[in-house]
């Protein structure tokens, strides 16, 4: 027997058997028809403050779940609000389906109230999107959303509905497995990587005699972490993990270490420089690694795994060019390394390799001026507090900034998907809403989100949200009046002229603040008041913490690769300046 129902309660129910649990949305007219039925529906929703907010939770709970989040919202302005969120689930790779409303059929193209060209809009900021014109294309749409959201490269998937496309009734269909891949007969993801060149990488392998496993966040993407450490440890190669894969390899294995690029570390930025074969998984070459491309690892042969075709020779050609899933290309690559050593090749000596990144481990490692009495409380030390008394197993989130690459640099990432960052697109405001979004995905972790004074005051009215939903984030702000990368960058190179950088010391009261939201607010202003006020907020587990530490906002991050020069031209921090010559 058919069953009559309306687009809305086809969505909904589409939706609950994609095994939603939860959608974080904000109401408006277009969308209201799909409201309604979310009262008789188990899916948990979550009202933001701002639509952007939505976008970033649903982020945070893909990071750290691997499954896409959802969020839904209105037409015009609020599908406008959601392009940060989506253009930023794009270029870092996370699965995301956002609902948006549209203005009836009948008024498309009128200008009519709230109406905007959402598809157009969001076309460069989505894997796929879809104007959806009927109700009876809504269960093959939502279906064909989560596939393509979740397969190849992971990416975001907007599905845009008109009001009366809602409204009107359907005859309730769910479409199977093929019935999706015969209506996307162009997507076709290629998963195995080609035998040959699987063959070919694992010789290079071998013959190498300085070698670097060079990992990005595609390993977390294809869950190849555990094939990442397996292989590893068969070649005893050193391995470095960018910023969008802290995590996927521990930090406290001997092989690790630890993050390349702008602000890596100095012996990772090194290793890539001077090693002879990149074995490149789950990257893409990204400015912030390589630095001037033409000088970046200059003598390194490259091995490149990535699902993404269009990643293949796109800023570094290649020897040997991989397509294909990560983990499975891993794990082809472990085999035919091991076939080769059992027929009687054997891999070079890569020991005096090994020792002199050693080396350079010791003689750089992160450095800063530890506090003396009376002097302005140090950033990094605060990091250093907050990991040392988190719980096991406790989620990382970060803003944009100088805040985002201490947290980098001092965390120690022992277990895949517990940093949540705006890698690519680098989008302030960030953490407090994905850090609400990882909660919300996981918890029975712990979940801090790192911000900065400047970054936390473009989202922090989603705490509103945590107390009002009963989220408990805890939140730790670096506050040293500045946007303070922006000032490291105008001191370094722009002759200390500070342009429009200084936020007032005074002016928000955090504490006020966080209270006038419903959460706890701590503010910290010496080294002695950091382990109680992070023990206090480790111990409120009923409602958000923001811990206010006011921090020296004349500490920079170091190492750093000044913009458009080469690796080779790592600045350390002053104090190590006098070893500088002996990186070569």
């Amino acid at each position: 027997m058919t069953q009559k129902i309306t687009g809305a309660q086809a969505l909904i129910r589409a939706l609950e058997l994609e095994n939603v649990d939860t959608i974080f949305g904000l109401p408006g007219g277009c969308i209201l028809p799909a409201y309604d039925p979310l009262l008789d529906s188990p899916i948990r929703h979550i009202l933001v403050r701002h639509e952007q907010g939505a976008g970033h939770m649903a982020e945070g709970y893909a990071h750290v779940t691997g499954r896409p989040g959802v969020a839904m919202v209105t037409s015009g302005p609020a599908a406008t609000n959601m392009v940060t969120p989506l253009c930023d689930a794009y270029m870092d790779s996370i699965p995301m389906i956002c609902i948006t409303g549209q203005v009836p059929t009948t008024a498309i193209g009128t200008d009519a109230f709230q109406e905007c060209d959402t598809v157009g809009i969001t076309r460069s900021v989505t894997k796929h999107n879809e104007l959806i014109m009927s109700a009876d294309d809504v269960p093959l749409m939502v279906r064909q959303a989560f596939h393509i959201a979740t397969t190849g490269r992971p990416g975001p998937v907007l599905l845009d509905l008109p009001k009366d496309v809602l409204q009107n009734s359907m005859t309730w269909h769910w479409p199977s497995d093929e019935e999706v891949l015969d209506s996307l007969p162009g997507y076709k993801p290629v998963s195995k990587g080609h035998p040959r060149m699987i063959k070919e990488a694992a010789r290079m392998i071998l013959d190498a005699k300085q070698p670097i496993l060079y990992a990005g966040g595609g390993i977390l993407k294809a869950r190849a972490a555990d094939a990442l450490r397996e292989l590893a440890e068969l070649i005893d190669t050193p391995v470095v993990t960018t910023l969008m894969a802290r995590g996927a390899f521990p930090d406290d294995h001997p092989l690790c270490l630890g993050m390349p690029g702008m602000h890596g570390n100095a012996t990772a930025i090194t290793a890539m420089q001077k090693s002879d074969l990149l074995i490149t998984l789950g990257a893409r070459f990204d400015d912030r690694i390589t630095g001037k491309v033409a000088t970046f690892a200059p003598d390194a042969k490259i091995i490149h795994v990535d699902i993404d075709p269009a990643e293949q020779g796109k800023v570094r050609r290649p020897d040997v060019p991989i397509v294909g899933d990560c983990r499975l290309v891993i794990e082809e690559i472990i085999k035919a390394i091991k076939d080769l050593l059992n027929g009687g090749e054997k891999q070079q000596d890569i020991s005096a390799w090994k020792s002199r990144v050693s080396g350079w481990r010791e003689q750089f490692p992160l450095y800063y001026p530890t506090n003396e009495p009376g002097e302005a409380l140090k950033p990094q030390y605060c990091l250093e507090q907050l990991r040392d008394g988190a719980p096991e197993g406790t989620i990382l989130c970060s803003g944009v900034g100088q805040h985002q690459m201490w947290s980098s640099q001092y965390w120690k990432f022992n277990e895949p998907y517990t940093w949540v960052n705006s890698g690519g697109l680098g989008t302030m405001g960030f953490s407090v809403p994905a850090a609400i979004g990882a909660k919300v995905g996981r918890p029975d972790r712990t979940v801090w989100a790192v911000d900065g004074d400047g970054c936390f005051q473009m989202t922090a009215q989603e705490l509103v949200t945590a107390s009002v939903e009963r989220i408990p984030i805890k939140v730790a702000i670096l506050n040293n009046s500045y946007l303070g990368m922006v000032r490291q960058w105008q001191e370094m190179f722009y002759e200390e002229r500070y342009s429009e950088v200084y936020l007032s010391p005074e002016l928000p009261d955090f504490v006020k603040w966080a209270e006038s939201m419903g959460c706890i607010g701590i503010r910290v202003e010496s080294p002695e008041e950091v382990q109680p006020a992070i023990e206090k907020a480790n111990s409120i587990d009923d409602r958000p913490v923001v811990v206010d530490f006011r921090v020296d906002a004349g500490e920079k991050v170091f190492p750093m690769v000044p913009a458009g020069v080469s690796n080779d031209e790592v600045l350390v921090h002053p104090s190590q300046e006098q070893y500088r010559a002996q990186l070569g």
